[in-house]
């Protein structure tokens, strides 16, 4: 047997924007054996993280997900909701709010900036950096500074050894700004590794003194925000799709945009302005590949008889995934409920 530690990772109830918690538990296991059915329900003090009331502030912490801890010797990160002492889902637990569908696929594209002394990495002290145009996938210590290529790869390792299904990184179209995607099955699986893959983040770039800014316009100007870009795929847009389908499927995205954009991120008005690939926050539209459009429609699925998956460009950099990806599921539901 082994000391393990168990890093139990939780949104609190700040808003409009959650933070990111956890502790360190002690078990004694094995740590080539040990699963999350090992990991026991934990309690917290939920008056320090906006989720209780001092004189009744127990809250408990469910284990949902384990992956490996590259950083720690014999460690795992535990990705908890949290729940009120009766057993049921605390007001804050947005991930209670999405129905189990093992057939749903979710792909986010994380955009985030890095920043020290206040401004993103890389900028000069006064004034601006050159206009955006080299810095997207960008090479070079002009167009990456010097520290950020170390933390993106430090991140991106310890991500694939935590098991957190990345498919990608780059450096995006502001200077500062990079770019991180995560695909999972299943309707919670994607949600669940972005969490965890935003507390990774954090943690190694607390090494360099370092800050993580995922506000979605940290600065005015012309300036790419930061998106979180949510493709999605049910077993029957992959499977049947079809035009009647997707023709529906979008008018009830547009009857719903308020609903959307209410889960989406706070502040999105600075961002989808109609401007810098974006559509404007009042406005709903879909287009073949046009990244100026609400929903995305890749070439491959017009192509194959609108099958497949679709991106929605609206989720910003700062929205809860669990709440983007909920909100996605039912508005499917509802359209695909007419069809089987």
């Amino acid at each position: 047997m082994a000391k393990l530690k168990l890093e139990y990772i939780w949104l609190d109830g700040y808003e409009p924007v959650a933070n990111l918690r956890s502790k360190t538990k002690i078990v004694d296991g094995d740590p080539e054996t040990f699963t999350l059915a090992d990991c026991p329900m934990w309690g917290f003090d939920g008056s320090s993280t906006q989720q209780a009331d001092g004189s009744d502030s127990d809250c408990m912490l469910k284990p949902v997900a384990i992956y490996p801890d590259g950083a720690r010797h014999n460690g795992f990160l535990i990705m908890s909701e949290v729940m009120l002492p009766n057993g049921d889902p605390h007001p804050s637990n947005a991930r209670a709010t999405i129905s189990d569908d093992d057939t749903f696929w979710v792909g986010l594209e994380q955009e985030y900036f890095l920043y020290q002394d206040g401004r993103p990495l890389g900028w000069p002290t006064e004034g601006f950096p050159n206009p955006q145009g080299e810095y997207y996938t960008g090479v070079g210590f002009g167009n990456v500074g010097d520290i950020a290529r170390q933390i993106v790869e430090e991140h991106l390792d310890l991500c694939i050894e935590a098991g957190i299904n990345h498919e990608g990184i780059n450096a995006e179209v502001a200077k500062g700004q990079w770019e991180f995607q995560v695909f999972g099955e299943g309707s919670k699986n994607a949600a669940d590794q972005v969490h965890v893959a935003r507390y990774i983040l954090l943690r190694v770039c607390e090494q360099y003194g370092v800050d993580v800014n995922f506000h979605c316009k940290p600065f005015t100007g012309d300036w790419n925000g930061s998106g979180m870009h949510c493709n999605f795929s049910s077993d029957f847009m992959r499977k049947t799709g079809g035009k009647d389908y997707f023709d529906k499927l979008m008018a009830k995205f547009e009857e719903y945009k308020d609903e959307h954009i209410a889960a989406y991120g706070p502040e999105n008005h600075l961002r989808l302005t109609g401007l810098h690939e974006t559509q404007s926050i009042d406005k709903f539209s879909w287009g073949i590949a046009d990244r100026g459009a609400s929903i995305r429609v890749p070439h491959s699925f017009a192509d194959a008889g609108y099958k497949g998956y679709l991106e929605d460009r609206r989720p910003n950099s700062q929205g809860d995934p669990y709440k983007i990806v909920s909100r996605v599921l039912k508005t499917v539901q509802e359209v695909e409920k007419d069809f089987k």
